[in-house]
């Protein structure tokens, strides 16, 4: 019986000791990712690897493929907020697909709100906000704190000497505009909105003579948010990882949305989006996140669970829609 107890205790000790392990290192945000996944990592995997998805293999073993957008059309629920689903085709045949919101912004507002503790489903978002829609925001670091600065409700959050360019959101009573990020002073670009994100790289819209995105083999699902030649906010979520970030700015601009900008959001499981208006359900999150390092390629291996959104970008009803 003595023996056991010892074998209890130094199970204990060690699960204990791991548990502060991860709670130095990631805090609360790690500890929840750890619960609600078990364990994440990277993983070695080669190009016709079965745990990639057709969409990735072809995208891996082809240098050369032109997606372009399959028929679709938008479906309105409520004034000002519809939805649709574009199919992404190579060859005539389907090997991806979008998901997509548009909506009135002045009819629709965007809010930003975070969760560093990583506690927050995408549905619990769109409950507790009451919104209509959420779609994940900009990336997050160490924490589950913003990587970019986020204005999320008046206040300020995320680094305050981010350098590294992208694209600006802004939202106010007013006005809903997404453009460049300044060079010049980033730190007042939120100046006068309510609430805002940055993050990178921009899709459509980059200035002339801007550095081209670089082709990669970073696959992912892939989030983004746009602005067409009308004002409308486009969101957009893939179904699958087909996409390089090159190759999603490459398809975005000469697909028939007419966006005059768009900018990436955080790829990977965390490109999430639900939806939930009128008759109308939508509850949809990534898989797949592909990057090559030292040489080999790396799969983001995730045991189970669906993805918490540390950073959120949700849409509710402006008050005259309500």
């Amino acid at each position: 019986m003595m023996r056991y107890r010892r074998t209890a205790a130094i199970i204990f000790g060690v699960l204990l000791a791991g548990v502060g392990s991860v709670y130095a290192y990631d805090g609360l945000y790690g500890l929840n990712l750890v619960l609600r996944h078990g364990a994440v990592f990277w993983s070695k995997v080669r190009e016709n690897d079965p745990r990639l998805s057709p969409a990735m293999r072809l995208a891996l073993t082809r240098d050369t493929v032109t997606a372009i957008a399959g028929p679709f059309s938008w479906q309105s629920w409520r004034p000002g907020f519809e939805t649709s689903e574009m199919p992404v085709v190579v060859d005539g045949a389907e090997v991806d697909r979008l998901y997509l919101a548009r909506l009135d912004p002045r009819r629709f507002q965007l809010i930003v709100r975070t969760a560093p503790a990583g506690n927050e489903y995408p549905t619990d978002w769109m409950h507790r906000l009451h919104a209509v829609a959420v779609i994940n925001g900009s990336y997050y670091a160490r924490f589950g704190l913003p990587a970019t600065p986020v204005l999320a409700g008046g206040i300020m959050q995320g680094p305050h000497d981010y350098q590294g360019g992208g694209g600006i959101l802004t939202v106010s009573s007013q006005e809903t505009i997404l453009r460049a990020l300044p060079k010049d002073d980033s730190s007042e670009a939120f100046a006068g909105s309510d609430d805002g994100i940055v993050s990178y790289p921009l899709l459509v819209g980059r200035a002339s003579g801007a550095k081209p995105i670089t082709p990669s083999r970073w696959l992912a699902n892939r989030s983004f948010i746009g602005q067409d030649v009308q004002g409308r906010i486009i969101l957009g979520t893939t179904k699958d990882a087909f996409f390089s970030l090159a190759r999603l700015g490459a398809f975005l601009e000469a697909a028939p949305l007419n966006l005059k900008i768009a900018m990436n959001l955080d790829g990977g499981p965390v490109a999430c989006q639900s939806i939930s208006v009128a008759d109308f359900k939508r509850d949809v999150c990534g898989k797949y996140e592909l990057r090559e390092k030292d040489g080999s390629l790396q799969l983001w291996t995730v045991f189970y669970g669906q993805s918490v959104l540390p950073v959120a970008l949700a849409v509710i009803p402006r008050p005259a829609e309500e």
